[in-house]
């Protein structure tokens, strides 16, 4: 690479790293979710908006043009991403209220995604696939996009509410991890069945099966050896370099699932599943350090990169984007509050339980991502479910913050063992 094109890298990365922190800083600040800013940031540079101006346009298309760079700080950036929310998803599920979780977690998530499932042959438009797109993978995209909940982004609403480890955190951060492995299963069967018509059907079955495969063993197996090499007395770098150690866990994750033709999103989850199995102590300062560095830079380059991938001149319809966001929302939020009657909760609890569960964030963003990435939906299709993933998040932390401020809490208390938990709600709204 030339040193005029790595200038001109380097001046991109430079405004969408700036754009994108300072306008997460802005939404942040008006109490809604960082990440809208951050795709915002790209929205601003794209086509839309500075992107009409011929020299900022001229630069966008140079360095799109090159790709290898800015494709590998998109790639590090989702793969960072899905790697700490694998660890977060072992540090956040806890067994507690067993039978509300999972009455939420099957019914809530079940009932859209086979909803989904059922009506998707008569949803399915040719507007709606891309060029590797056929009947299955795009009715699997179709019922994750109902049922999706994102765990990273619902987890920061909580965190910045101050209300993360609370009885109504939990039950719907459990709920979330039940949905996303599942989901991010389906994920995988999709991406795995994508292709042509012409697709042998032999290499597909092999492919599908090496994928659940490789999923079923990250969540099983894997993650029991990877604890057993943690704590080996040879291994000298999760005791001397806890950082690269675990970095290289998620190397050697993504390495294997490449060689297997995987993909290596679902890789990148596991790989932090496996890291932190139950004893995130041991590496919590490595992980909060590779966070930071993350968050910091790659992730926020990420999702203003998303942004910056969503054509607002050619690749809209607001029929589209309107229908799915009132009918997945609709489909969604009734579910989880059949489910919420079924597991005993009733009135604002259950209306607290299904905005929140409706968020799709991050996961509903890395679905539209991988999806258009495989070439299974339309630039239009994709637009559509990242609007839907930043529409819903901020309506789930505007309903929250909205409710802790008048008072109200979240969950009614329930006799007993969670009056502590009514309380600290009510002190995070105070």
């Amino acid at each position: 690479m030339s040193n005029s094109a790595l200038t001109e890298v380097l001046f991109l990365l430079f405004l969408l790293v700036g754009l994108a922190q300072l306008l997460g800083w802005l939404f942040a600040k008006m109490r809604q979710p960082k990440v809208v800013g951050e795709i915002l940031a790209g929205v601003v540079l794209g086509n839309a908006v500075l992107g009409r101006i011929p020299s900022v346009a001229h630069l966008v298309a140079d360095v799109r043009g090159q790709g290898q760079v800015l494709d590998f700080v998109y790639w590090m950036g989702l793969l960072l991403l899905m790697f700490l929310a694998g660890a977060e998803t072992q540090q956040l599920f806890t067994r507690d209220e067993r039978r509300e979780v999972g009455w939420l977690a099957i019914v809530g998530t079940g009932l859209p995604f086979v909803l989904g499932l059922v009506f998707a042959p008569w949803i399915i438009r040719p507007s709606l696939a891309g060029p590797n797109g056929n009947r299955i993978s795009l009715t699997i995209i179709l019922a994750v996009g109902v049922a999706v909940t994102s765990v990273p982004v619902v987890s920061k609403i909580f965190a910045d509410l101050k209300i993360l480890h609370t009885r109504f955190a939990r039950l719907v951060l459990g709920v979330a991890v039940l949905e996303d492995i599942v989901l991010w299963l389906a994920l995988a069967i999709a991406t795995a069945t994508a292709g042509k018509a012409a697709l042998d059907p032999r290499a597909m079955s092999l492919h599908l099966a090496m994928t659940v495969v490789f999923f079923v063993l990250g969540l099983t197996l894997l993650p029991r050896a990877i604890k057993r090499v943690n704590k080996a007395n040879f291994n000298v770098l999760a005791q001397q370099a806890p950082v690269a150690y675990a970095l290289l866990v998620l190397l050697a994750y993504c390495a294997v699932a490449g060689a297997l033709d995987v993909s290596l999103v679902f890789a990148a989850f596991l790989a932090g599943f496996a890291v932190v199995h139950k004893k995130r102590r041991i590496f919590a300062e490595a992980l909060d350090a590779i966070g930071k560095v993350a968050f910091a830079f790659f992730i926020p380059v990420y999702f203003a990169i998303v942004g910056l991938k969503l054509d607002l001149i050619r690749g809209v319809s607001l029929g589209m984007i309107v229908l799915f966001i009132a009918g997945t929302c609709a489909v969604k939020i009734l579910s989880v509050s059949l489910a919420g009657r079924c597991a005993g909760f009733r009135g604002l609890d259950l209306i607290n339980l299904a905005i929140t569960t409706n968020a799709r964030g991050g996961p509903g963003i890395v679905l539209a991502s991988v999806a258009f990435d495989a070439g299974i939906i339309s630039s239009k299709f994709y637009t559509t479910l990242v609007v839907a993933a930043v529409v819903t998040s901020q309506i789930a932390g505007s309903w929250l913050d909205h409710v802790l401020r008048s008072g109200k809490p979240l969950l009614e208390p329930r006799a007993g063992t969670d009056v502590a938990s009514a309380g600290a709600e009510e002190n995070a709204a105070a």
